[in-house]
Order: structure tokens, then sequence, then C-alpha cells
């Protein structure tokens, strides 16, 4: 069986690693040192059809068995809709706890009726993706969490990079929309009809 070692490697490189691998294996295990690697890792599995176990060795040591061929067929993430359907589609990228420039206090404030008016809109956004500066808002003391639970209850695919949670230390702290990975966030802007950026 073929290893990837990706201890010590930030998102995306586990999952990029390991796709490469099965490229040419019909099996990979990689070595990963954190819980949200595994779960990128186990996504990536899903999609691609195959079966995928994860064992923890310890701490901040997990191993995940990817295997080609052994799942019944690959389920594509929930709803997700990574190819322009409508000529209104569109995605919402929030990379910031801010909104534009200028007075930071403002800025927030801009940023909390930006989202409460999102959700007010005829024509909602297919996704929000979050990441750096703007994951804080997907956790539990986010001052906008009402108004994203809305949103995600109304059909908005919601997800949060890994990462950049990890790196603020708010993975634990996570209340709405699912967590991914850069690899996925790139695929769905490469392919999103329309991204807004506040």
């Amino acid at each position: 069986m073929f290893q990837v070692n990706a201890l010590g490697k930030a998102c995306p490189l586990p999952v990029i690693e390991t796709r490469k691998a099965l490229k040419e294996h019909d099996a990979v295990q990689t070595l990963v040192d954190n819980r949200i690697a595994t779960e990128n890792l186990q996504k990536m599995a899903r999609q691609l059809g195959c079966s995928c176990s994860v064992t923890e060795d310890g701490p901040a040591h997990y191993t995940v068995v990817i295997t080609k061929g052994e799942a019944a067929e690959a389920v594509p993430e929930p709803v997700a809709q990574t190819t322009a359907v409508r000529d209104d589609s569109y995605i919402v990228v929030i990379n910031s706890p801010t909104m534009g420039t200028g007075d930071e206090t403002f800025g927030r404030t801009l940023l909390k009726n930006f989202i409460y008016t999102l959700k007010e809109q005829d024509v909602l956004p297919d996704m929000m993706l979050f990441y750096n500066g703007g994951v804080p808002l997907v956790t539990d003391t986010s001052e906008s969490l009402a108004d994203l639970k809305e949103l995600a209850a109304a059909g908005v695919q919601i997800y949060a990079c890994g990462a950049c949670l990890n790196y603020y230390d708010l993975t634990e702290k996570v209340a709405v929309g699912e967590i991914t990975n850069l690899y996925r966030i790139i695929e769905i802007l490469r392919t999103a009809n329309r991204v807004v950026r506040p």
C-alpha cells in the first residue's frame, strides 16, 4: 500500500497529495496530524467513490486509508452545485471581518448588515465561502450567526476553511455550515457563475 506522509502539512496538501497518489495506486495510506484533515480526506473519498477508514494512532496522529473500487458509487457532497445551473446563480465570499476598507468598527457593522440584507434578497446565493479573517463569522460568538443559520435553512451552502479555523483556534466553535479545505474552495471559485465579495 502506498503511503503519503502528510504530517505537519497544512490544508489542502494532504488532500492534493492523496488524490495524486490515488491516480497511480489502488490503496493509499495517508498520515495526518489533525482531525480536519481526516474529515477532508473522507469527503474526497466519498466524492471519488472510494472506501475510507480512519484510525487515531495517538495525539495529533491519524492514519487514513483510502481504497479504490470498494465503495458502491461516488457520492457527491450534499446538493453541491459547483457549476452554474441558472443565469442568476452566484456565490458569496467573505474573507475579512469587515466590509470594505476604512474604519474597522464601521466596516464590521456594514458586514453584519450585508449578511442580514443578503437573506432578504429575492435570489439567494448558492454558497457562502468563509476563509482567513472571515471564519469567525461562522462561530458560536458571531453576531451574524442567526442570519447565517436562516440562510443555511433556506438552502444556502456555507463552507469555512479548515486551515483558517485551525489557525485562529476556532475549529471547535463552528456553529453553522461545514468545514472544508482549500482544494474544494478553489473548485467552487473556479466553477462559479459569479462571485460576490463584500
